[in-house]
């Protein structure tokens, strides 16, 4: 049986002269240049592969992900695949590899090996052991991001193995350190290995997935984020005993600015990229948001609605403002010694638009002590990745396939990821995990007993490798 691409090359081929025999050789030949994909074989490969992949500990700090880079080396020699390797400092590893296509712009698999640190006293099972338990696959990473990153491989070798004609190059990229803004990863592999992702024009990594509530089936593509600005206060004071305090030490002069920033209500607005997001999710919403998120722009302007969507929707409220959350405090190492400086920590999140230097004077207003050193210690730029891409149909295109009745939207994210790095350089990224994950269970990204069904991995190998060949010129 001929495919279309096959019914095309015959029509090039006649029009070129050749018929007959010759286009008889031509289609056998483009037969056995193909090998069929055998999804079951890939769907227990990628069982087996995440298992063993959660298993290596690579909880950042310390990260310790060159034994994940040596886990994907092994995989891509015994492939026959040509691959690089870098560290970007002791024990953190990046690895990249590339099959060859056409000459269109590159797409880039991209995830992170690192993950944040579980505390096994709060897990039902080993968060490092990987345990499945009734068809669910327990263990860090499975969310974030450790499976996403297994079902690119899948799709990347799948396609290597078939011959299948691409029509762009194919790159898979595993990193190091996003979890702590990605300085030994993908910041770095931008910075010292250009030729990594040479020719790119198409990423895909973390940020969006599938999310199942009932019988409701939502589906979001990142498309752009809350740019995060870490900022570090420090305020020097009199030291003394704690026993004679005096009236304004260190530690209370950040208490009060601290609790003026904590009180402070930054000023609600809808940017444009939330208000397509808000306006796609909105037919399925429940009822009580149903109206407000079709005109968002009249419903920030009542206070009393937007306090009950921050406890209802914490994370749908933080897309309508810019946030500052309060998360490290450091003073005395002694409980009777009034100590000479006070620092805190602040994470704040700006809306895409935010002028960032515009933002840092009303910080500074709201603490209003000009004492008090502000220094960032993270500050990204915002972009917005357009979804007019073959990439971003793909994504649509099989999500349809998978689940007719599932709603689509390119959504912000109020976290970040490492697409922001190749945003920058003009590469239009995008946030997808093809999983379907219950609302219940999203809470494990971060948090305790992180969990993905059996279920969710193999059709999710399956979904990405039809993404993959879609975007690549298949199928």
């Amino acid at each position: 049986m001929i495919d279309g691409r096959g019914e095309h090359w015959i029509k090039q081929l006649r029009r070129l002269g050749v018929t007959g025999l010759a286009v008889g050789l031509a289609v056998t030949a483009s037969a056995r240049a193909q090998t069929p994909v055998d999804t079951g074989k890939l769907q227990d490969e990628a069982m087996a592969r995440t298992t063993e992949y959660i298993r290596l500990n690579t909880t950042n700090p310390p990260g310790n992900e060159v034994q994940t880079m040596r886990f994907f080396a092994r995989i891509l020699q015994q492939e026959g695949i040509p691959f690089d390797t870098a560290s970007s400092a002791p024990g953190r590893g990046n690895i990249w590899a590339r099959l060859k296509g056409g000459d269109k712009p590159a797409l880039v698999l991209l995830h992170h090996m690192d993950v944040v640190p579980a505390d096994p006293h709060y897990w039902d099972l080993d968060p490092f052991a990987a345990t499945v338990k009734n068809g669910v696959i327990y263990g860090r990473g499975t969310l974030d991001t450790k499976t996403l990153g297994i079902v690119e491989l899948e799709a990347f070798l799948a396609l290597h193995r078939s011959h299948a004609p691409l029509d762009r190059d194919l790159i898979f990229m595993a990193t190091a350190d996003e979890e702590a803004g990605g300085t030994y990863g993908a910041q770095w592999v931008v910075q010292h290995h250009p030729e990594a992702f040479r020719g790119a024009g198409l990423l895909l990594n973390e940020g969006g997935n599938g999310t199942s509530d009932g019988d409701r089936k939502r589906f979001a593509i990142e498309v752009t984020q809350k740019t995060p600005l870490w900022l570090k206060l420090t305020v020097a004071g009199k030291a003394g005993h704690g026993s004679t305090p005096p009236p304004a030490s260190a530690v209370n002069r950040l208490v009060r600015a601290l609790y003026r920033l904590q009180t402070y209500e930054f000023t609600p607005r809808v940017v444009p990229a939330v208000a397509t997001y808000l306006a796609a999710i909105a037919p399925t919403a429940a009822p009580r948001w149903k109206d407000a998120f079709t005109n968002p722009a009249g419903f920030i302007t009542d206070r009393n609605a937007l306090a009950e969507l921050q406890i209802d929707l914490p994370e749908i409220a933080a897309l309508l403002h810019n946030t500052c959350s309060i998360t490290m405090l450091q003073g005395s190492a002694k409980i009777n010694v009034v100590p000479p400086e006070a620092q805190a920590q602040v994470d704040c999140r700006l809306l895409p638009d935010q002028d960032h230097e515009g933002f840092m004077r009303e910080f500074a207003a709201v603490l209003n002590d000009p004492d008090i050193k502000i220094e960032r210690i993270i500050d990204f730029t915002p972009s917005v990745t357009a979804t007019n891409t073959v990439l971003y149909d793909a994504i649509v295109a099989v999500i349809h396939r998978h689940f007719p009745d599932g709603s689509i939207a390119p959504s912000v994210e109020t976290g970040f990821t490492d697409s922001h790095w190749f945003r920058d350089l003009g590469i239009a990224s995008y946030g997808f995990a093809p999983f379907l994950v219950p609302e219940a269970e999203e809470s494990g990204v971060h948090g305790n007993n992180e969990r993905l069904s059996v279920e969710n991995l193999r059709r999710g190998t399956q979904m990405m490798l039809e993404i993959v060949s879609l975007a690549t010129g298949g199928r």
